[in-house]
């Protein structure tokens, strides 16, 4: 199997994800996942994917990841799982799609408008 590649986005994190057969090991900007997120929840949703479908010990994965905080760099990295684990075999999207994981998160910060002090935050009123 050649190197597979996808991109999952979150806020403003991008993950580009090469995944290539091997024994399950996760590097992060040349990190590993344990090291880069010390959390276990987020260990955790970034190896979603991969448990649904039982391949977590079948593929190395290796991410380039940059922008935002840690909870929207891990949303993005299992996207991006998710869609390379597509590509590789197509019959498990409907699978992933129940799970929530194929769905890009388009929820992302509201602009600052101009004469407020935040993006719907309004200057205090006084009436005298």
């Amino acid at each position: 199997m050649e190197v597979v590649n996808a991109l999952g986005r979150r806020k403003s994190s991008i993950a580009r994800v090469f995944v290539s057969e091997g024994t399950g090991k996760i590097t992060i900007n040349n990190r590993d996942l344990k090291e880069y997120f010390p959390s276990s929840i987020l260990q955790y949703v970034v190896k979603q994917p991969l448990e649904k479908l039982g391949a977590s010990e079948k593929y190395d994965i290796k991410v380039n990841l940059c922008g935002g905080g840690f909870t929207g760099q891990s949303q993005a990295l299992r996207l991006a799982i998710a869609r390379a684990l597509v590509k590789i075999n197509p019959e498990d999207k409907s699978a992933l799609r129940a799970e929530g994981f194929m769905t890009r998160d388009p929820r992302s910060v509201e602009r600052k408008k101009p004469g407020q002090p935040k993006a719907r935050r309004r200057f205090q009123f006084s009436k005298r």
